[in-house]
């Protein structure tokens, strides 16, 4: 049964941002893509970042939501993109009503036309469900991965991971290591490196990136020493870089957020030491599971029988991510609540003409 321990009218205040990221980080549905260190790099970036907040009974948060604001090209107007939350129980049906419906209020007082959330939620009939009677509609695209795998980090030993990993991934972990492939932790210092590494990544298999600038703000604002939540970790070769990872802890899970790999000596298998010594540090921190971020939006068993001969969008990937063993786990997806039905109509007209959300966040 859901409790209904807030009222319908929950009470609002501007909480401060240590007080923010207390509760993100310490919630069970927490992200860093809900952290005050996030609005902030989408606010250098594109974005317009805001807060709101839900106050339970002894006027503590129950609820927050980090809520991105974007005007579109064309006069389409203003969209609000809630990442990987409203951070809630989404279990608490009161809870969750009152999060999303302040979502709104904020979103409508800035002329925005519709919220897009995706939360994180798995996809399941019941939360489905929930969204839907919270006046929710499900939609065709999203703007984070919708189905990843989780590699189980909550073991009794290191030697645990490495023996639920494919005999081949577990071969080249060590094939690395033999022929004298090191890693080592990186700063913000080594944003241009990275960002070489991305580019060159980026060329080779047709995606797009975002400007050195980016990479080495996220950086400042994460990988601040040995405490920041996120490391960056290079891989090297005789002193020459040849890839590149960064990895963020929260909480009991750790994701991996970006990599990058260099043209040459791809035969020492870098990404695969790199991975591996991403999967120490996350358990280090205390994460029980180490997500992936990302493979094809198909069951496992269109997977396992097509990734041998597909080399497209995400399937190279899958191919490399599935050595590590793990879950495949699906996401609940991104749902809209619509503000102005004419607009949200002139914006997915214009979506569907140029084949891309206008959202990446």
């Amino acid at each position: 049964m859901r409790s209904r321990q807030v009222p319908p009218h929950a009470r609002l205040r501007e909480i401060s941002e240590s007080e923010w990221d207390h509760f993100v980080w310490r919630h069970p549905r927490g992200h860093i893509l809900q952290t005050q260190a996030w609005g902030k790099l989408k606010a250098a970036h594109g974005w317009r970042a805001a807060r709101e907040s839900v106050l339970g009974d002894q006027n503590r948060p129950v609820a927050v939501a980090l809520v991105l604001l974007r005007s579109l090209p064309y006069g389409l107007g203003r969209i609000a993109y809630v990442p990987r939350g409203p951070v809630v129980n989404w279990d608490d049906e009161r809870q969750a009503e009152a999060s999303v419906q302040t979502v709104c209020r904020l979103a409508r007082s800035q002329g925005a036309f519709a919220v897009v959330i995706e939360p994180e939620l798995l996809d399941t009939p019941a939360d489905r469900h929930l969204l839907e009677r919270l006046k929710l509609r499900p939609l065709d695209f999203s703007v984070q991965p919708r189905r990843t795998i989780w590699v189980n980090l909550d073991v009794d030993e290191d030697v645990d991971i490495l023996a639920a990993m494919k005999h081949k991934t577990r071969y080249n972990i060590g094939l690395a290591k033999r022929r004298g492939v090191t890693v080592r932790a990186g700063s913000a210092d080594d944003a241009a490196l990275f960002y070489a590494l991305l580019r060159a990544t980026a060329e080779r298999d047709s995606f797009a990136i975002h400007p050195l600038s980016y990479y080495r703000d996220f950086l400042t604002l994460f990988a601040r020493g040995a405490d920041g939540p996120a490391r960056l970790l290079i891989a090297e070769y005789q002193r020459e870089p040849l890839a590149a990872l960064v990895v963020a802890a929260m909480g009991e899970r750790a994701i991996y957020l970006y990599g990058a790999s260099a043209n040459h000596y791809r035969e020492l298998m870098p990404t695969y030491l790199l991975q591996w010594e991403a999967m120490l540090w996350a358990r280090q921190r205390g994460c029980k599971t180490y997500d992936m971020w990302g493979v094809p939006d198909e069951d496992e068993a269109t997977l396992e029988a097509n990734f041998e001969r597909r080399s497209d969008g995400l399937w190279g990937v899958y191919r490399f991510k599935r050595g590590f063993g793990g879950q495949v786990v699906r996401y609940i997806g991104a749902w809209a609540y619509v503000l102005s039905p004419l607009r949200w109509w002139l914006f997915n007209r214009a979506r569907a003409l140029r084949k891309s959300t206008g959202l990446a966040a």
